[in-house]
């Protein structure tokens, strides 16, 4: 492996594991052109530089009740370092937050929420903006997933 970046072989490992994690490490060797041992020494140096950070089971939120997708944005009340430090734990501690950025531009947040229904985004909102000090908070709803992928582009590699 260089130490530059993964190299072909180890492109192609990361993106057989982005497909499915639980692939046996046998199926991958064979795939990449190695033998075991040589393609699990591989997965494991990838693991421990950083560019494999978990292997986790993903969910289905329509199975799980989650039918409803909300964007929310969120102006900041001010810019000050303890407020921004409170905002960021309170956002983080719902669970129906699944994806928190601050941004650039007009709005300075903006939160990815799953829930069931529009009376939960409801109970969602009015412990959102509870306790804390909001300059604007707008929303909108997905009304259709057009193209959702964990995997992340290794073109580039």
């Amino acid at each position: 492996m260089q130490s530059a970046g993964p190299d072909k072989t180890d492109k192609a490992i990361l993106a057989i594991l982005q497909q499915n994690s639980d692939t046996p490490v046998q199926e991958i060797a064979d795939a990449v052109g190695l033998t075991s041992t040589p393609c699990w020494r591989r997965i494991q140096r990838l693991q421990e530089r950083g560019y494999i950070t978990r292997k986790v089971a993903l969910l289905s939120a329509r199975q799980l009740g989650l039918a409803m997708t909300v964007f929310v944005q969120v102006k900041a009340a001010t810019h000050h370092a303890n407020w921004l430090t409170e905002f960021a734990r309170h956002v983080s501690a719902f669970e129906e937050v699944v994806e928190f950025y601050r941004m650039s531009g007009e709005y300075d947040y903006l939160l990815k929420v799953l829930v069931t229904d529009m009376a939960s985004f409801d109970h969602f909102y009015k412990r959102l903006v509870s306790g804390i000090d909001l300059g604007d908070v707008t929303s909108s709803f997905a009304m259709e997933q057009i193209k959702y992928s964990t995997e992340m582009p290794l073109t580039h590699l």
